[in-house]
């Protein structure tokens, strides 16, 4: 089983979109820092949603930069049942390094909130004016995103077309 890197720009946003929940990394100096949570996604940015206050909001203010990461799939797989290092979690994994932009406007956070849930659902959502007032939403500008799937079976010439 080989692990191999994903090109494919559609198919790394099929595997965003199949996803819903992203682990957001951060950092304060040496104090790594990772959260789980929602997301929305344009292909180019990803919008993040809190509270406006607490320990994500201290730390992307003292360094914007942060690393995503979302994984699809968990099957477990091996070469041999007997041999424990022959055995991977099948799965597909994202990550997107990039810079937090904070959005103040009302307009703007509003349109983000809606791309958040679209991530979601089909339907159309409104928001009330304090909930868009009262939610800090996260503009994460993607600089570098790679892909990779784990414990694929690698195709050779004899087994490529094996069902």
């Amino acid at each position: 089983m080989r692990t191999f890197f994903i090109e494919n720009r559609e198919e790394i946003d099929d595997i965003i979109r199949a996803c819903k929940t992203c682990f957001v990394a951060m950092s304060d100096g040496d104090v790594p820092y990772v959260l789980p949570m929602n997301f929305g996604y344009d292909g180019d940015t990803i919008v993040l949603h809190s509270a406006q206050e607490g320990r994500l909001w201290e730390t992307i203010r003292k360094n914007p930069n942060v690393c995503i990461n979302w994984t699809l799939g968990e099957e477990l797989a091996w070469q041999d049942v007997r041999v424990g290092c022959s055995y991977r979690v099948k799965s597909k994994s994202v990550l997107v390094e990039g810079e937090v932009e904070i959005i103040d406007d009302y307009d703007e956070k509003y349109r983000m909130l809606q791309q958040t849930m679209a991530q979601y659902s089909d339907r159309e959502f409104k928001f009330g004016k304090p909930a868009v007032l009262n939610v800090g939403i996260m503009k994460v500008h993607i600089k570098k995103i790679t892909a990779k799937e784990f414990g694929a079976k690698a195709v050779t010439p004899w087994n490529q077309h094996k069902e």
